[in-house]
């Protein structure tokens, strides 16, 4: 019995699967769809680049209201 090739997430899938699991929201059925197709490799690169920008993004927010 051969089992089907494992389909792959593109990188889009993959951010949008991180970014709601950075604010707690996710649907069964996208949660479901996503253990399927998301390695944990993808994961974790994915949750260390978002929360990169994510501190990016505050570090730049802190240092323009603390400019004027």
């Amino acid at each position: 019995m051969e089992t089907e090739p494992r389909k792959s997430a593109s990188p889009l899938m993959v951010a949008k699967a991180v970014f709601w699991s950075f604010l707690g929201i996710r649907r069964k059925k996208d949660y479901q769809a996503d253990l399927v197709k998301i390695t944990p490799l993808q994961v974790v690169i994915g949750g260390l680049i978002g929360a990169a920008i994510f501190i990016a993004t505050l570090v730049t927010i802190v240092h323009i209201v603390l400019s004027k």
